[in-house]
Formats: structure tokens, C-alpha cells, sequence
């Protein structure tokens, strides 16, 4: 899937020289939590999120420090926090560095510019053009779309069949435990016994079984072993 695929097309846009009130009340009237900043060119040259507007005068947030504090951060950073804290215009607040993907880039791309940069939206473009935004709810509701797309599952497998699609699947992944798992299947009911030294191995076990087709239920006997203390934690199916 393409990051096409999912993107917000109506992109709500501000102009650099809008007033902080007048971004502020477009993200209000639409519901989102930022906007890119396109000149009267239609260039994208930054962006404005509701971050960019927690520290201000107005409310008594902008910042105060010691005057100790002060004198080691010097007089540069201390003007631009006084302009981001009272300016009246989105260009002196916004984010210069535009980070943005094609329309073309698989969705793992835009996920890992979104945590690698540390933001919840990135605008999309299409040579040069922004021709959409894509944000963390776009990648849910193309998350919703897929799920409800998934088909149910197909008539069930015999259970010796089924046992052996889990068994294979657990030894090919890295995470798995390679001895100590048994898998008891029994009208389309997976039971897994045994011991794990990790408590997320429990649950991977869990997820990769209920991925399986033809599993009607999976119950987890498995058993969580602290490598350190010793201490013994059973599993949640087993605890009445």
C-alpha cells in the first residue's frame, strides 16, 4: 500500500502571513492538529502544528528560567523563544524544514519518517506539488480499511493440519522458542503448554496462532519463567 492510498487530498493549508488566531480557528473549525504553511506561489515552505503554540504569552505558558539559567543559554535562544512566545504572525512560529514524502512511497517509508523525525504528519507530494497529508489517523483508518477487508476465515482444517501450520510458522520466526512449546489442537481450539523465558514471547505465540486460518480459539497455558529470579507466572487461561 501507498502512502496515495491513504493521504487526506482536501489539504487544509495556511499562509505565512496569517495571524496566529487565524491558524489556530482554521485548526478548530477542521479538527487537526496542523497545517502546512504554502506562500502565494503554492510552495510548501513549513509547518504549523498545535505544538508550536503551547508556550505563549497570552496563556502565562512561555517559558521562565533562573537568570543563572539565562546567562548559559545566551541572549540568541532567549529572543527567539520571546518571538515564538508573542509573535502575532505563523511565519515566526512554524517549522521551517518541510519533511514530506512522494505519493509514490510505501507506507513503511512514511512510518519511519514519521519516527525517525519524531512528527505525527508529513505532507505528500508529487513533483514538487503537495498534493495531499498524511498523518498518524490516516494510517489507522487505512489499518481500519484493511482489517475490515480481511475475509473470514476459511472452513476449518483438521487439527493435525492446523498443528503443523503453527509448529512450522514458530520455527520460522527469530523471537521463537525452539524447545519447551507444545501445540494441542483440538476441534479447531489451539492450546499452548509449555515454558517461556520472556512474557512477550507468550503473547507472540498467542498473536501467530490466531493468525493462523481455521483457528477457531487459542487458549495460553504457557508458562513465564524470570530467568533471573526464578519466579514462575502463569498464564492468564490458567488463572480462575
Amino acid at each position: 500500500m501507498k502512502v496515495a492510498d491513504i493521504m487526506t487530498r482536501n489539504v487544509v493549508t495556511v499562509a505565512p502571513d496569517a495571524t496566529v488566531g487565524e491558524a489556530i480557528a482554521i485548526m478548530l473549525k477542521n479538527r487537526i492538529s496542523g497545517l502546512p504553511v504554502m506562500d502565494r506561489s503554492g510552495v510548501v515552505v513549513g509547518m504549523v502544528t498545535e505544538g508550536d503554540f503551547l508556550r505563549r504569552a497570552e496563556t502565562g505558558t512561555e517559558r521562565h528560567r533562573p537568570h543563572w539559567l539565562e546567562f548559559l543559554i545566551g541572549p540568541g535562544r532567549l529572543a527567539a523563544e520571546y518571538v515564538s512566545a508573542h509573535t502575532r504572525k505563523v511565519r515566526d512560529v512554524m517549522t521551517h524544514e518541510v519533511i514530506g514524502v512522494e505519493e509514490t512511497a510505501p507506507l513503511a517509508d512514511v512510518v519511519e519518517t514519521m519516527e525517525k523525525n519524531r512528527i505525527k504528519r508529513v505532507p505528500v507530494f508529487r513533483a514538487g506539488t503537495l498534493v495531499g497529508i498524511a498523518s498518524r489517523a490516516s494510517l489507522l483508518q487505512g489499518l481500519a480499511a484493511i482489517a475490515g477487508a480481511v475475509k473470514a476465515p476459511a472452513a476449518p482444517e483438521g487439527d493435525a493440519t492446523l498443528r503443523q501450520k503453527i509448529l512450522s510458522e514458530i520455527d520460522k520466526q527469530p523471537w521463537a522458542p525452539r524447545t519447551g512449546i507444545n501445540v494441542v489442537v483440538r476441534d479447531g481450539v489451539v492450546h499452548l503448554w509449555g515454558a517461556v523465558l520472556d512474557d512477550r514471547e507468550r503473547q507472540a505465540c498467542r498473536v501467530l496462532a490466531e493468525n493462523i486460518s481455521g483457528v477457531r480459539q487459542v487458549l495460553d497455558h504457557l508458562t513465564w519463567v524470570e530467568p533471573m529470579s526464578g519466579f514462575v507466572m502463569p498464564a492468564s487461561d490458567d488463572i480462575h
